[in-house]
């Protein structure tokens, strides 16, 4: 009996011992496997060093200022290019309806992107989890992508008032207007769904760039180089071509009218309506006379005022398309400050992709910000009746919405171009 209980006290040891032996040995693969973890997270998390390590403090203060500045810049310039368009008709036609599109479209940048971006740059990093950084970068690609479409709308009414004036009724009734604008819209952010279900590249926080950003799908796919192509590219292609023709039709046209000018000038004045040299008849034929100085000098009055109304007619022509010169000039300039607002930041993503210059990005981003407040500005500068447009709304002057109601929209669209050298001259 003291044997069978000695050899089952010898066999529960060796299992007790076997049994925290295999624990011992779980707790050290545990133990193993989860320093294994985290060291290659730390590891991996060194291949993407924290933004506050690679932007200084002074850079993104001086970032986070920028940005704020613009972003209230940008609220009250669009917000009142957007009131002044619809409560100003002097100011309101076809390239204006493309232009409030623009506006709202720069208005939701600053609403709905720069406030995280300010944020970010104050925080040093990207504090508000990964669906607001997708939400947030589909608006921001989504509006640039509006911004540059109606740009190109609006290049392509220029182009066609100017070179094509026949058919400039036939495309701008107002349902074809609302569907380009709908198609600019549909377009910009259609494209970016792809992306947004995470099929076709992904919407997330890039830690190497410090920004939300397309990144590469579980596959290694990406939307970028199209979205580049068929978003930036094609459309800049396209509007660099029809301000090529529509410089073309103007120096055409110029040509033409010294041409005739010079021909007007080489035809003799010799025929004139009353002859000075030309005797009186007397005696019975003096009333015949009368009635034929009568009627001559009735006719020299009816071609004097013939002529008073063709000058003011012309002069108006004249006015009309100084006027359509101004916004098409305002449009090529809204066109180049946009391309020199993006290249910044583009040069800076292809050049130093591993960021060892962080001050090529901030000041990429900045002026990738600048884009979205920087159009007011130029209508303000460029063009007078938006000027006013904008002061009528400031100001709150009742009559002169009222003169602009009823003076009708002299900035619209024209007549057929007759004097297109006229629209040089402003």
């Amino acid at each position: 009996a003291h044997k069978r209980i000695a050899i089952r006290h010898i066999m529960t040891s060796e299992v007790l011992n076997r049994t925290l032996q295999s624990w011992s040995n779980g707790s050290l693969e545990f133990s193993y496997e989860v320093t294994s973890a985290r060291s290659s997270e730390a590891t991996q998390d060194s291949n993407f060093p924290d933004d506050t390590n690679r932007f200084s403090r002074p850079l993104l203060t001086f970032a986070a200022t920028a940005t704020i500045l613009i972003m209230i810049t940008g609220i009250a310039g669009n917000v009142l290019t957007i009131v002044a368009l619809l409560k100003c008709p002097k100011v309101r036609n076809v390239a204006a309806a493309f232009i409030i599109s623009l506006c709202v479209a720069d208005c939701m940048f600053c609403v709905f992107v720069l406030p995280f971006n300010a944020i970010r740059f104050i925080e040093g990093t990207w504090s508000f989890g990964e669906t607001l950084c997708t939400l947030v970068t589909f608006m921001q690609y989504g509006s640039v992508g509006v911004s540059l479409l109606c740009i190109t709308m609006i290049t392509i009414n220029r182009y066609i008032m100017i070179a094509h004036y026949s058919s400039y009724s036939k495309v701008y009734k107002t349902t074809w207007i609302m569907l380009m604008i709908a198609v600019c819209w549909l377009f910009s952010y259609g494209f970016q769904i792809p992306t947004l279900l995470g099929v076709w590249g992904k919407f997330g926080y890039n830690h190497q760039l410090g920004t939300c950003s397309i990144l590469p799908d579980d596959e290694g796919r990406s939307s970028k180089t199209a979205m580049f192509i068929i978003a930036f590219l094609i459309p800049c292609i396209i509007i660099v071509i029809c301000y090529s023709r529509i410089f073309w039709v103007v120096h055409k046209s110029e040509k033409r009218m010294k041409n005739h000018s010079k021909s007007q000038c080489s035809i003799p004045n010799n025929l004139r309506s009353v002859d000075p040299a030309a005797p009186l008849s007397t005696g019975s034929s003096s009333s015949a006379n009368n009635n034929s100085i009568s009627y001559t000098a009735s006719s020299s009055a009816v071609k004097m005022a013939t002529r008073a109304a063709a000058v003011n007619s012309d002069n108006r022509d004249a006015k009309a398309k100084r006027n359509e010169w101004r916004i098409t000039k305002m449009v090529l300039a809204i066109f180049l400050s946009f391309v020199m607002c993006y290249l910044p930041i583009t040069i800076s993503k292809i050049v130093d992709k591993n960021v060892s210059v962080p001050v090529l990005h901030i000041i990429g981003y900045i002026m990738l910000y600048l884009s979205a407040c920087i159009n007011p500005i130029i209508y303000v500068i460029m063009n007078k009746q938006y000027r006013q447009a904008y002061k009528t709304v400031l100001f709150c002057r009742a009559s002169r919405l009222l003169g602009f109601t009823h003076a009708g929209s002299s900035v619209g669209d024209s007549p057929h171009p007759q004097h297109l050298v006229a629209i040089q001259d402003s």
